[in-house]
């Protein structure tokens, strides 16, 4: 299957500041074991826009290596997580022996592997893939690797990371890098796709337009939302075609989305070519009843800075100074009357020279300034980029990155709340008590009836965690149904049989 390409309304190139809470990493890694914060439109294929010349990328991961830092002794959980949890006001939400105890009976590391991997049967894709491990001392350990989830599993309880990334999958295993002959011998190989977006009260909406184009316009299929504990949600994208692409073309795919440019002291964040693209029309279609509720909520017209700013997005200096002039007699005046008085001022002829059709551009521009998601574009373009794993903990909320939405149900993601995400602490204390209740001896021993057997729970079904690990198992179930369709499909058409046919 090839990948829809759109035709893109015009190349950018700019870079989003980093956010105080991204926990991703730069392309290259620090040097020191301390580690700073950190429509359906047609279209071509993305094949025959660009050359398929990979990047000369040997140098830059050989450059990026960190030193690899001695292990953490092993640590045994306590045996009741009253002992590590925090009564304090100020939880510790990276104490090293609540992370402990959240890894070795919350994280869920069988999903976390099928999903990487592609497959329930260990494979390179989950092999050669580089993890990279923050430890409470901060020490930073990279191309770490692991063969199965099991052995992941066992690793991360010998380090106990505040928090670990994940990167791509490699020609070979990451932890051999350094015994090849040739540098040129150890390349990204895949990765997921990822987008990362800026969380303000309305990125249901964004969230939505987003999934909807990457389906829509790109084909893809296999999208997961994650949030990532305090202020953003990643979309991973995990479908074969996504997960192959060179640096170029997914910088094309990231660079079809970055509508806003700069920042708000630059001037202007939008310039689009006209006529616009299908993606914006469509864009201004789902925004535009949303762009009233932000003037509603958030006034950002209402304060003279505010005003200034939209006045200086409008393109006639007549109609500036009539509306300046009638929000100087109504200082209190909220955005939304303001922005209602654009047309109605324009309507009166106070200017001779004014262009509607100008006018009119520029109020689509400002819309999609103030409703438009903001992506971290950086995180998506390069295969070497590392982002944190899903189910960690962010370290300073507590709250656990948990997938929102996936399958394209966007009410899901209408419904979703940040702050309605588990915190570690209240899940571990959620598993001590459960079968507290009324609910008999079974529970309170951690079995449930199924169907005509008992079965002994996980604990995280004995939490609020529960949900979150099964909207993610079903749409790992999905993602590998379908790469056993297409390593079918490909076996028939190159007529492996038997022993030969990878194994599901």
């Amino acid at each position: 299957m090839g990948i829809k390409m759109p035709e893109s309304s015009s190349p950018r190139e700019p870079s989003s500041p980093a956010r105080d809470d991204d926990v991703s990493l730069p392309d290259a890694p620090v040097e020191s074991p301390s580690r700073p914060n950190s429509s359906n439109q047609p279209g071509v294929t993305l094949e025959d826009l660009f050359d398929d010349n990979d990047q000369d990328l040997e140098e830059e991961i050989l450059a990026s290596d960190a030193a690899n830092l001695p292990s953490s002794p092993p640590q045994t959980a306590p045996s009741s997580s009253e002992e590590a949890i925090p009564t304090t006001h100020q939880e510790a939400y990276s104490d090293p022996n609540l992370m402990l105890q959240f890894y070795s009976r919350l994280f869920p590391f069988r999903s976390l592997f099928q999903w990487l991997n592609h497959s329930p049967k260990p494979g390179p894709d989950f092999a050669n893939r580089e993890f990279a491990l923050t430890l409470p001392n901060d020490a930073y350990l990279r191309y770490q690797s692991y063969p199965t989830a099991d052995t992941l599993r066992k690793d991360i309880l010998r380090h106990n990371p505040s928090r670990f990334e994940i990167g791509p999958v490699y020609t070979t295993n990451p932890r051999d890098r350094k015994t090849l002959k040739k540098s040129s011998m150890f390349r990204p190989l895949s990765k997921e796709i990822v987008f990362d977006i800026d969380l303000t009260d309305y990125d249901d909406i964004r969230t939505c337009l987003v999934d909807i184009a990457l389906r829509e316009d790109f084909g893809f299929e296999h999208i997961i939302w994650i949030y990532s504990g305090r202020r953003g949600v990643h979309a991973w994208i995990s479908d074969k075609e996504a997960r192959e692409l060179d640096d170029d073309k997914r910088k094309a795919i990231t660079g079809y989305f970055e509508v806003l440019k700069g920042g708000v002291q630059g001037g202007k964040r939008v310039n689009l070519k006209r006529p616009l693209h299908p993606h914006i029309v469509r864009s201004l279609d789902i925004l535009r009843p949303y762009f009233q509720q932000v003037l509603a909520d958030q006034e950002p017209f209402k304060s003279q800075a505010g005003q200034d700013r939209l006045l200086q997005l409008l393109p006639d200096k007549a109609l500036n100074e009539a509306l300046a002039k009638k929000w100087a007699s109504s200082p209190d005046r909220p955005s939304s009357r303001k922005w209602a008085d654009i047309d109605a001022m324009a309507e009166t002829g106070v200017s001779k020279t004014l262009n509607t059709k100008a006018l009119l551009e520029a109020k689509q521009d400002i819309l999609l300034e103030y409703t438009y998601p903001r992506l971290d574009v950086e995180v998506g373009k390069k295969r070497i980029h590392l982002l944190k794993s899903p189910f960690v903990v962010h370290p300073g909320t507590g709250r656990v990155c948990v997938p929102i939405t996936a399958a394209g149900d966007m009410q899901r993601a209408e419904a979703f709340d940040p702050l309605s995400v588990p915190k570690v602490t209240e899940l571990l204390r959620e598993v001590d008590q459960f079968g507290s209740g009324e609910d008999g001896e079974n529970k309170a021993n951690g079995f449930v009836e199924d169907g005509v057997t008992m079965r002994k729970l996980s604990d995280w079904e004995k939490t609020s965690l529960k949900p979150y690990v099964e909207l993610f198992d079903a749409h790992v179930k999905t993602l590998l149904k379908s790469e056993m369709i297409r390593v079918k499909r490909e076996r028939d058409d190159d007529g492996v049989t038997g022993s030969d046919a990878m194994e599901f």
